[in-house]
This record gives C-alpha cells, structure tokens and sequence, in this order.
C-alpha cells in the first residue's frame, strides 16, 4: 500500500512474495513463506501514549541471528530451485502469511490480507467466467485487474498505462472496425471500477457522512463524490443499480464526510483516458490499508450476482 497502517504490520510473521528475473530472462513467481517478522519494542522501554512508527527506523525486519545463517539469495534460490547466480533480479514485497478465516456470529466475515483490491479481482473474475459460459450477445466483455493502484497507477502496466487503450484498440481493428467505429463503441459501452468501499466503523462514526452510512453485510456500495475523487454520476449509477435491482442484491451509496477527504480509485482514470461512462462500486470493508482486513461474506456473493447482472443486461 502506498499509505499503510504501519502499526498492523508489527508482531506478524511476513512472507515475501513477487516475481523474479532470471539471467536466462525467465520470469518466475516467488512466495518464501513465513519468513520475517518486525517486533515490537517491549511496553516497559516505549510508554509513549501513542506509538507513530518511522517509516526508515521503526519497520525494519528482522530474517535470522548473525552472518553464518543462510543469506537471502540463498533462500530465494531454493524457492525458486535454481541456483543462487542464476538470479538476475526481482521485485518482491512483504505479505502477511496469515490465512484468511471466515469468522464471527454466524460465519459472516472474512478477514485476510489485501482484500482491498482482492475482494474486487475475486469477484469480478467469478463473474465473467460465469457469465462468459452461457453468453450469446454481440458485445466484447472485458476484465482488467491493474498492478499500482495504491501507489498512483503511473506506471506501464498501471491504470494510467496504455495497457487497457491498446488491448480495446486491437480487440477492435481484430474485429475490423475502423477508428471512428471503435470510437463509437467506446460511446456506447458503459465500464465498472470495483474496488473497495467504507464501511461505518462503530468506534467512528463521526468520519462519515451523517446521512450515509453503508455497512458490511448490507449489499454492495455506490461510491460518489463531487470532486470526481470517484467517476460516478447518475447515468453511470442507473445502469449498475438497475443490475442490482435484477439480481435482487441490495444496493448502498457511499458519499464522504465534507471534512474528511476520501481516497480515489482507477475510475477517474480510466474514464479521463477513453471517455466510456464509468461507475465506482465495492464491497464495504474496514481496516482498509491494514495488513488484515475485513468484509462480509454475503457482500462478496452479492458483488458477483450484480456483476453477472451488468455483464448481460
């Protein structure tokens, strides 16, 4: 996350995970497992009231004793079972090895890592590989799940990248539409930014808006804001609450507290670069950007149903 809850990461046994680069140019996925941990600093040595980690102090891991242990390219090698020089380089970051667990009153949360933005990917892909297995219509469904949206989508395979334009501009000239065709389509297509919504905390309900409040277990959330934080607007809202409505799944909007700023999402961002009407949606969560968060199981079914709706309506 590029604005973590720092504190939630203490105390948690952290597994690396990524991709890396081989001298061969081959790239392999890497998951060490539970393999380093930040400790908190003993009550006794930090009474401080409140605890506001440094980013370059306070978070650095700890992997073994001294300098005879195994070193890190060595355990990344056995991972990937290579050796050690045949790594060229990798990008890895750290990751909770914690399992998910579906808990509580009733089974009706699940808590894990990264459910913002997983819960979305989850979902949106169980939709279209339901939807997809019984379709008959003329339309093109697609799918696009972005890397670096927490950390400002500028990147080449980010939302502000030209992975989307240039998939949909090949997708069109495959099915021989000239420009001014796939201009055309891109007019009369519609698109859904899924991605995590807030939920009211119960300790904190004085940070949203007093007359809006989406909770977990209520139904999927339509996100809006004025300052087009999200791309929202009222032909983008008819179309996906009318697919709620068809798929009997309840609805809930999400409008921010004017004196709290709200985060943003890859809507705005894909609506600026093709002009299609967008429409910001999620599940509602809390301990957004914390290593564990949570939602609700039934939002979760809910999504998909919604999704399947929009994707044949």
């Amino acid at each position: 996350y590029g604005g973590p809850i720092l504190h939630t990461w203490f105390d948690r046994e952290l597994k690396l995970a990524g991709q890396a680069v081989l001298k061969d140019g081959s790239r392999r996925l890497v998951d060490t497992g539970a393999l380093v941990r930040i400790p908190n600093l003993a009550i006794h040595l930090h009474r401080e009231k409140n605890f506001d980690p440094d980013r370059q102090v306070h978070v650095q891991p700890i992997i073994g004793l001294d300098a005879d242990d195994v070193s890190f390219a060595e355990i990344l090698a056995e991972k990937l079972e290579v050796d050690a020089e045949e790594i060229s380089a990798y990008n890895l970051i750290t990751v909770d090895s914690q399992r998910g667990e579906v808990f509580g009153a009733g089974h009706k949360f699940l808590a894990a890592g990264r459910m913002d933005n997983l819960s979305s990917v989850w979902a949106s892909m169980q939709a279209l590989i339901s939807t997809a297995e019984d379709y008959s219509g003329e339309d093109v469904l697609v799918l696009s799940a972005f890397d670096h949206e927490e950390v400002g989508s500028a990147s080449r395979y980010g939302a502000a990248g030209p992975i989307l334009e240039d998939v949909l501009t090949r997708t069109a000239a495959a099915l021989g539409k000239n420009e001014e065709e796939r201009r055309q389509i891109y007019a009369r297509s519609s698109c859904i930014s899924v991605d995590a919504a807030h939920s009211v905390h119960p300790n904190y309900a004085v940070k949203h808006d007093p007359t809006h409040h989406p909770l977990i277990g209520q139904g999927p959330v339509t996100k809006i804001n004025a300052n087009q934080r999200y791309a929202s607007d009222a032909t983008s809202i008819h179309l996906w609450e009318s697919a709620c409505e068809r798929a009997g799944v309840p609805v809930q909007r999400f409008v921010g507290n004017n004196a709290v700023p709200c985060g943003s999402t890859i809507g705005p961002i894909t609506a600026t670069r093709l002009g299609i009407d967008t429409v910001d949606v999620g599940v509602p969560l809390l301990s957004m950007h914390s290593a564990r968060e949570l939602v609700g199981v039934q939002d979760q079914l809910w999504m998909i149903d919604a999704l399947k709706a929009y994707l044949v309506g």
